[in-house]
């Protein structure tokens, strides 16, 4: 049986600010959730949403004899409000998430040396990692695990951190000793304040997102649509986390594993316009910009 707090020491050792364990388990309720979602139309041009359904909201089918979800948590240093707030800067606006390393590469290399010590420590455990790498609810998984709550805006918000969260997973098939449980007597109560500051509307109702009106969706992933107004984002967009009082009283991240690389407030949109691509690669090339690309970034800056 593995030990939780050992796992926890470990996790806190490899620089995660947050970590819980959950049982699987299947996850209904979101899954029906999920199914309105899809048959509402929302997840626009995110086709690949609708692909494993039968595995996404059950971790025993997704990795053969999982028994624990080892959910940890990186915190980052969000938007600087009082740069990037509503008078708007002038420089194109980055989430933040996209100011430092490529998180996938960093998360993952930290969950697999977490892995590597439980196996020396537990010969038979088999286990995989995961960092937006497969169809999990990691959210929700999140919530299960004690870290925090679904806010209305979708994203995981945490009493410590916010919202400025970025999640990987450790799925193990051997039980644990000890499992955390939901947080409560917190949440977002009748804050609406994400609702209110997102610019396009795309949060449509309490946890439900247009991800055809999200400019989010339109920087990063979605093929460009010139009716969206993009508010002066090029990569990501931040507007509904800024506003959080969650996250303008958040402590500050030890930002071990995910320091800020860049701040886009220095970077005007005519640097960005006259970069070339080696310069981008040379600059942007480790970070979360690279999935975009210069030309998109351009586009979206002159658009």
């Amino acid at each position: 049986m593995l030990e939780a707090k050992y796992i926890k020491e470990l996790v806190k050792t490899e620089g995660f600010d947050l970590c819980g364990l959950t049982s699987c388990r299947h996850l209904a309720l979101n899954e029906e959730a999920f199914g309105r979602w899809l048959a509402m139309g929302y997840d626009s041009s995110l086709g690949y949403m609708r692909n494993y359904l039968d595995k996404r909201f059950d971790v025993a089918k997704l990795v053969e004899g999982a028994r624990t979800v080892v959910v940890c948590a990186v915190a980052y240093d969000g938007v600087i409000v009082s740069k990037i707030g509503d008078s708007a800067a002038a420089n194109p606006k980055i989430a933040s998430y996209a100011c430092r390393r490529d998180y996938h590469k960093v998360i993952r290399k930290a969950l697999l040396s977490v892995l590597r010590q439980l196996k020396e420590r537990y010969p038979q455990l088999q286990g995989r990692a995961f960092v937006d790498s497969a169809p999990l609810v990691e959210k929700q998984l999140a919530v299960d695990a004690g870290l925090g709550w679904i806010g209305r805006q979708s994203l995981l918000v945490t009493p410590q951190y916010g919202s400025y969260l970025l999640l990987g997973e450790l799925v193990l098939t051997d039980e644990a000793d000890e499992y955390d449980v939901p947080l409560k007597a917190v949440g977002c109560g009748e804050c609406r304040r994400c609702v209110d500051a997102c610019p396009t509307g795309a949060i449509v109702s309490d946890m439900v997102i247009n991800t055809a009106r999200c400019i989010s969706c339109h920087t990063v992933e979605a093929s460009p649509d010139d009716n969206v107004d993009l508010h002066g984002w090029v990569f990501g967009c931040d507007e509904c986390q800024k506003i959080c009082p969650y996250n303008r009283s958040a402590s500050q991240p030890r930002g071990v594993l995910l320091p800020r690389q860049f701040s886009p407030e220095d970077i005007t949109a005519e640097e960005w316009l006259a970069m070339s691509e080696e310069d981008f690669q040379q600059r942007f090339g480790t970070t979360p910009l690279k999935r975009a690309g210069l030309k998109k970034i351009q586009y979206n800056i002159s658009r």
